[in-house]
């Protein structure tokens, strides 16, 4: 019994460890790069923003060129209410802030460099 206890226990931590957070379906924590970029612009008609992660990956559907997806642990996809609320999710995941700028046309684009934590 106590084998069969183990086995789950092992089994069942390996499942979380599958759905850990990601982007485009690769872990957070498996990203070999040690800066990213958080860009972020408004939504139409919406308090949330639409946030892409960068870390330098090749985009495989053609017709999304510019598209990440977050997922959580449960593989949810991700909304974030602000670029703030990006920035402390992948300040959880294992980066930091470096520094930010806004691109300004019609309309504006925000640009958070991130460093990943020693």
């Amino acid at each position: 019994m106590k084998k069969f206890s183990l086995v789950l226990c092992v089994f069942l931590g390996s499942l979380y460890m599958i759905k850990a957070q990601s982007i485009n379906d690769i872990p957070i924590k498996n990203i070999n790069t040690q800066y990213i970029q958080i860009v972020g612009t408004s939504k139409a008609f919406s308090d949330k923003v639409n946030v892409e992660i960068d870390f330098g990956q090749i985009f495989k559907n053609l017709t999304h060129k510019n598209t990440s997806v977050i997922k959580n642990s449960k593989g949810e996809e991700i909304t974030f209410d602000s670029m703030i609320d990006a920035l402390n999710f992948m300040y959880e995941n294992g980066f930091e802030f470096i520094d930010s700028f806004i691109t300004v046309g019609s309309q504006n684009i925000y640009h958070y460099i991130l460093k990943r934590k020693e």
